[in-house]
């Protein structure tokens, strides 16, 4: 239901979808961005929807616990992550890529929030560096109502350099609210991260 939603969405307001998942690429963490509006999720599910990329998204496995929510979410690609005290969110992201036998591709938006955040949360990447998975970008422009998804890359374990390249490619998508969106991303010490 929500799958047909969004596509009716998408098609009455204009938008359209470029790009796409490589085909070599089996696993992946997608980066969603940027994300000021509830719209934001409805649109780039639309966009995966309409290349057909078996793209997921992640939600507290008590929303699927619940058998009305159950139906509604996990059609719409919804998977369950459990974090625990002794397992991180990260660990739990990286654990759902590796043991899943097919195709998975995780959407994530390291923004955690529709409003201003001072920094993104760094665990998109870190879970793609532990699951050994590419980090593919992607994006809503709403000043041309274009959702772009690519390109890909595998992360290095240089957290500075890689971000150079999240930067400079999120620094062109106009958002629904370009005051509530922002780049800054938490770096840490490049000695500590970075090797060669």
């Amino acid at each position: 239901m929500l799958k047909y939603f969004t596509l009716f969405l998408f098609r009455i307001c204009g938008w359209k979808v470029r790009g796409e998942i490589p085909q070599n690429i089996k696993k992946s963490i997608v980066v969603a961005g940027p994300h000021t509006s509830n719209f934001d999720f409805l649109f780039a599910m639309a966009g995966f929807y309409r290349l057909k990329l078996p793209v997921k998204y992640l939600l507290k496995k008590e929303w699927l616990d619940n058998f009305f929510l159950s139906k509604i979410f996990n059609n719409s690609g919804a998977l369950g992550v459990e974090r625990n005290k002794n397992n991180s969110m990260v660990d739990a992201i990286a654990d759902l890529i590796t043991s899943h036998e097919d195709n998975l591709h995780i959407m994530i938006s390291p923004e955690g929030t529709r409003k201003l955040t001072k920094r993104w949360k760094t665990g998109f990447y870190y879970a793609a560096l532990k699951a050994k998975v590419p980090l593919v970008l992607s994006s809503l422009d709403y000043s041309k109502k274009l959702a772009h998804i690519g390109p890909a890359f595998m992360p290095t374990g240089c957290f500075k350099r890689d971000m150079i390249i999240v930067k400079e490619y999120y620094q062109n998508p106009v958002p629904k609210y370009p005051d509530k969106f922002s780049l800054q991303i938490y770096e840490p010490d490049e000695n500590a991260i970075c090797s060669g």
